[in-house]
């Protein structure tokens, strides 16, 4: 059967996008539940780690975007998920939501499905300010040069209008809050 030439604005509003939805600490799960028991697809991300209580460890999984489900859903019907017990609201830009890119909960899906190792790290951009928190470094901060698994930070000095490049771990560098 070929695809319709002319694509219905109708129909394009009825397309299921997947959106981010916060909720409140610690109520991914149950969320969760409630939304699919809605008839709503959703995904949470999870990821294994030990935790110690007394004497005993145990492995639990942990959502690795603590207060956050991704649902897919028609954007103009978006009641049914905003009555849902525990949700808080659905990340947009004003009353509008945004919707995910199915490409990035894909890629998702695929690395929780390996159970491949993962820690959830700052999203960093090119140029935004950062403090080294962990190593011998701890404190500096500097400027993201290039993100990634390691992150190139440059170090500044004004007044000699002098600059060095440092490469760190991803996980031990913080996001500066924006100077105003």
């Amino acid at each position: 059967m070929q695809p319709p030439l002319f694509v219905d604005a109708q129909d394009e509003q009825l397309h299921p996008d997947w959106f981010a939805v916060l909720v409140r600490p610690r109520h991914e799960k149950s969320v969760s539940r409630l939304l699919e028991s809605k008839g709503t697809e959703t995904f949470v991300p999870v990821y294994r780690a030990s935790r110690s209580y007394g004497k005993r460890i145990r492995t639990v999984e942990l959502p690795l975007f603590p207060g956050y489900v991704f649902s897919r859903f028609v954007a103009n019907n978006r009641l049914p998920v905003m009555i849902t017990p525990g949700v808080v609201s659905i990340l947009g830009a004003g009353r509008e939501p945004l919707p995910v890119d199915e490409a990035e909960i894909d890629s998702l899906r695929t690395v929780t499905e390996q159970r491949l190792t993962m820690v959830e790290i700052p999203y960093l951009e090119v140029g935004k300010r950062v403090r080294i928190s962990q190593g011998p470094l701890a404190g500096v901060e500097g400027t993201v040069l290039r993100a990634g698994s390691s992150v190139r930070v440059v170090l500044s000095v004004s007044l000699l209008q002098r600059s060095v490049a440092v490469e760190v771990e991803s996980n031990s560098v913080q996001a500066q809050p924006e100077e105003q």
